[in-house]
Protein backbone atom coordinates (compact mmCIF):
# COMPACT_ATOMS: atom_id res chain seq x y z
CA UNK A 1 0.00 0.00 0.00
CA UNK A 2 2.79 2.23 0.75
CA UNK A 3 3.85 1.80 -2.65
CA UNK A 4 0.92 2.44 -4.60
CA UNK A 5 0.64 6.01 -2.60
CA UNK A 6 4.64 6.36 -2.76
CA UNK A 7 3.98 6.39 -6.54
CA UNK A 8 1.22 8.37 -6.60
CA UNK A 9 2.93 11.17 -4.92
CA UNK A 10 5.99 10.95 -7.30
CA UNK A 11 3.27 10.92 -10.26
CA UNK A 12 1.61 13.78 -9.02
CA UNK A 13 4.55 15.68 -8.62
CA UNK A 14 6.33 14.54 -12.49
CA UNK A 15 2.31 15.97 -13.56
CA UNK A 16 2.95 19.43 -11.61
CA UNK A 17 6.59 19.57 -12.59
CA UNK A 18 6.47 18.86 -16.53
CA UNK A 19 3.80 22.02 -16.98
CA UNK A 20 6.23 24.24 -15.31
CA UNK A 21 9.47 23.04 -17.13
CA UNK A 22 7.71 23.72 -20.37
CA UNK A 23 6.97 26.98 -19.42
CA UNK A 24 10.44 27.70 -18.20
CA UNK A 25 11.12 26.35 -21.74
CA UNK A 26 8.90 29.15 -23.23
CA UNK A 27 10.52 32.38 -21.63
CA UNK A 28 12.77 34.56 -23.54
CA UNK A 29 16.15 34.57 -22.97
CA UNK A 30 18.54 37.39 -23.41
CA UNK A 31 20.23 37.41 -26.56
CA UNK A 32 23.14 40.02 -28.22
CA UNK A 33 22.21 43.16 -29.68
CA UNK A 34 22.08 42.92 -33.28
CA UNK A 35 24.96 44.52 -34.87
CA UNK A 36 24.33 47.57 -36.58
CA UNK A 37 26.76 48.58 -39.55
CA UNK A 38 28.65 51.63 -39.48
CA UNK A 39 27.76 54.29 -42.35
CA UNK A 40 30.04 54.35 -45.05
CA UNK A 41 32.20 57.71 -44.95
CA UNK A 42 31.42 59.67 -48.23
CA UNK A 43 34.44 59.32 -51.10
CA UNK A 44 35.22 62.50 -52.86
CA UNK A 45 37.58 60.43 -55.21
CA UNK A 46 36.35 59.99 -58.60
CA UNK A 47 35.45 61.54 -61.95
CA UNK A 48 32.55 63.71 -62.10
CA UNK A 49 30.35 66.13 -64.62
CA UNK A 50 27.90 68.94 -63.80
CA UNK A 51 26.05 72.14 -64.73
CA UNK A 52 26.30 76.04 -62.88
CA UNK A 53 24.67 79.00 -63.44
CA UNK A 54 25.66 82.48 -61.86
CA UNK A 55 25.96 86.13 -62.13
CA UNK A 56 28.98 87.92 -62.99
CA UNK A 57 30.03 91.68 -62.99
CA UNK A 58 33.58 93.66 -63.51
CA UNK A 59 35.55 96.05 -64.89
CA UNK A 60 36.29 97.21 -68.37
CA UNK A 61 40.20 97.64 -68.75
CA UNK A 62 42.42 99.79 -71.52
CA UNK A 63 39.82 101.47 -73.52
CA UNK A 64 36.58 99.85 -71.62
CA UNK A 65 38.32 101.27 -68.39
CA UNK A 66 38.68 105.03 -70.33
CA UNK A 67 35.15 105.20 -71.29
CA UNK A 68 33.88 103.86 -67.73
CA UNK A 69 32.85 100.98 -68.47
CA UNK A 70 31.71 98.02 -65.68
CA UNK A 71 30.10 95.10 -67.66
CA UNK A 72 27.54 92.78 -65.90
CA UNK A 73 25.57 90.08 -66.79
CA UNK A 74 24.66 86.28 -66.22
CA UNK A 75 26.05 83.22 -67.03
CA UNK A 76 25.81 79.25 -67.11
CA UNK A 77 27.58 76.57 -68.56
CA UNK A 78 28.99 73.25 -67.65
CA UNK A 79 32.27 71.45 -65.96
CA UNK A 80 33.93 68.58 -65.92
CA UNK A 81 36.53 67.45 -63.37
CA UNK A 82 38.47 64.87 -60.83
CA UNK A 83 39.06 64.79 -57.36
CA UNK A 84 41.35 62.46 -55.37
CA UNK A 85 40.94 62.25 -51.07
CA UNK A 86 44.16 61.53 -49.67
CA UNK A 87 44.25 59.77 -46.28
CA UNK A 88 44.30 62.75 -44.01
CA UNK A 89 41.15 63.97 -45.78
CA UNK A 90 42.52 66.29 -48.17
CA UNK A 91 41.12 66.36 -51.51
CA UNK A 92 43.35 67.52 -54.87
CA UNK A 93 41.34 68.10 -57.90
CA UNK A 94 41.43 69.86 -61.55
CA UNK A 95 38.22 71.03 -63.20
CA UNK A 96 37.87 72.53 -66.20
CA UNK A 97 34.20 75.01 -67.26
CA UNK A 98 33.00 76.31 -70.34
CA UNK A 99 30.29 79.20 -69.42
CA UNK A 100 27.66 81.34 -71.94
CA UNK A 101 27.61 84.81 -70.75
CA UNK A 102 25.84 87.80 -71.33
CA UNK A 103 28.44 90.23 -69.74
CA UNK A 104 28.08 93.33 -71.29
CA UNK A 105 28.30 97.17 -71.32
CA UNK A 106 28.79 100.06 -73.69
CA UNK A 107 29.43 103.75 -73.34
CA UNK A 108 29.54 106.59 -75.89
CA UNK A 109 28.81 104.76 -78.73
CA UNK A 110 30.75 102.00 -77.85
CA UNK A 111 29.90 98.27 -76.59
CA UNK A 112 31.95 95.38 -74.96
CA UNK A 113 30.32 92.11 -74.65
CA UNK A 114 31.74 88.29 -73.49
CA UNK A 115 29.66 86.26 -74.96
CA UNK A 116 31.24 82.98 -73.66
CA UNK A 117 34.71 82.50 -71.30
CA UNK A 118 36.18 79.17 -69.54
CA UNK A 119 38.34 78.08 -67.14
CA UNK A 120 41.05 75.47 -65.99
CA UNK A 121 42.05 74.99 -62.89
CA UNK A 122 43.33 72.84 -60.00
CA UNK A 123 41.31 72.93 -56.86
CA UNK A 124 42.56 71.81 -52.73
CA UNK A 125 39.78 70.99 -50.61
CA UNK A 126 39.47 69.53 -46.91
CA UNK A 127 36.77 66.84 -46.10
CA UNK A 128 34.47 67.47 -43.24
CA UNK A 129 33.12 63.89 -44.68
CA UNK A 130 30.79 64.72 -47.30
CA UNK A 131 31.30 68.59 -46.90
CA UNK A 132 34.17 70.06 -49.33
CA UNK A 133 35.16 73.88 -48.52
CA UNK A 134 37.99 74.48 -51.05
CA UNK A 135 40.32 77.00 -53.06
CA UNK A 136 40.61 77.07 -56.76
CA UNK A 137 43.05 78.54 -59.33
CA UNK A 138 44.15 78.37 -62.84
CA UNK A 139 44.03 79.68 -66.76
CA UNK A 140 41.34 81.77 -67.68
CA UNK A 141 40.11 82.88 -71.55
CA UNK A 142 36.93 84.77 -72.92
CA UNK A 143 35.93 85.55 -76.28
CA UNK A 144 35.47 89.45 -75.89
CA UNK A 145 33.85 91.37 -78.88
CA UNK A 146 33.97 95.03 -79.13
CA UNK A 147 31.72 96.96 -81.26
CA UNK A 148 31.81 100.84 -82.66
CA UNK A 149 28.31 101.78 -83.26
CA UNK A 150 29.24 104.95 -85.28
CA UNK A 151 30.94 102.89 -87.76
CA UNK A 152 29.15 99.77 -86.98
CA UNK A 153 32.65 98.09 -87.61
CA UNK A 154 33.15 95.06 -84.95
CA UNK A 155 36.19 93.22 -84.01
CA UNK A 156 36.96 90.15 -81.29
CA UNK A 157 39.68 88.86 -79.45
CA UNK A 158 40.13 85.62 -77.44
CA UNK A 159 41.65 87.21 -74.45
CA UNK A 160 43.63 84.74 -71.77
CA UNK A 161 44.30 85.36 -67.82
CA UNK A 162 44.46 83.36 -64.96
CA UNK A 163 41.63 83.00 -62.53
CA UNK A 164 41.54 82.62 -58.66
CA UNK A 165 38.60 81.93 -55.96
CA UNK A 166 37.21 79.25 -53.62
CA UNK A 167 33.87 77.38 -52.72
CA UNK A 168 32.08 74.90 -50.53
CA UNK A 169 30.69 71.82 -52.10
CA UNK A 170 27.58 69.61 -50.55
CA UNK A 171 27.17 65.71 -51.27
CA UNK A 172 23.40 65.16 -50.53
CA UNK A 173 23.60 61.43 -52.36
CA UNK A 174 26.37 59.23 -52.85
CA UNK A 175 26.68 60.16 -56.49
CA UNK A 176 25.37 63.81 -56.50
CA UNK A 177 27.02 66.95 -55.10
CA UNK A 178 25.89 70.72 -55.27
CA UNK A 179 28.19 73.47 -54.57
CA UNK A 180 28.52 77.15 -54.54
CA UNK A 181 31.26 79.10 -55.73
CA UNK A 182 33.15 82.88 -56.24
CA UNK A 183 36.21 83.34 -58.66
CA UNK A 184 37.85 86.29 -60.00
CA UNK A 185 39.15 86.60 -63.15
CA UNK A 186 41.32 88.82 -65.28
CA UNK A 187 42.15 88.59 -68.86
CA UNK A 188 44.26 91.22 -69.93
CA UNK A 189 43.42 93.37 -73.19
CA UNK A 190 44.65 93.38 -76.50
CA UNK A 191 44.01 94.92 -79.46
CA UNK A 192 40.43 96.11 -81.23
CA UNK A 193 40.56 97.22 -84.63
CA UNK A 194 36.84 98.64 -84.22
CA UNK A 195 38.05 101.33 -81.97
CA UNK A 196 41.96 101.19 -82.58
CA UNK A 197 42.55 100.61 -79.04
CA UNK A 198 43.12 97.97 -76.20
CA UNK A 199 40.68 96.92 -74.45
CA UNK A 200 39.62 94.33 -71.94
CA UNK A 201 37.97 93.15 -68.47
CA UNK A 202 38.12 92.21 -65.26
CA UNK A 203 35.46 90.09 -63.61
CA UNK A 204 33.79 88.50 -60.42
CA UNK A 205 31.44 85.34 -60.95
CA UNK A 206 29.08 84.02 -57.94
CA UNK A 207 27.31 81.01 -59.11
CA UNK A 208 25.65 77.48 -57.85
CA UNK A 209 26.32 74.21 -59.28
CA UNK A 210 25.32 70.31 -59.26
CA UNK A 211 27.96 67.51 -60.10
CA UNK A 212 27.35 63.79 -60.34
CA UNK A 213 30.06 61.77 -59.29
CA UNK A 214 31.08 58.78 -61.33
Amino acid sequence: MKKIISSGVAAAALFVAVPAFAADLQQPYPTKAPVVAAVPVFSWTGFYLGANAGYAWGSGEGAADALGMDPDGFAGGGQIGYNIQLDNNIVLGVEADIQGSSLKDSAFGVEQKMDYFGTVRARLGYAFDNVMPYVTGGWAWGHNEVTNDFTGVSSSNTLSGWTIGGGVEYAFANNWTVKAEYLYMDLGEDYYDSIGADSGLTANIVRAGINYKF
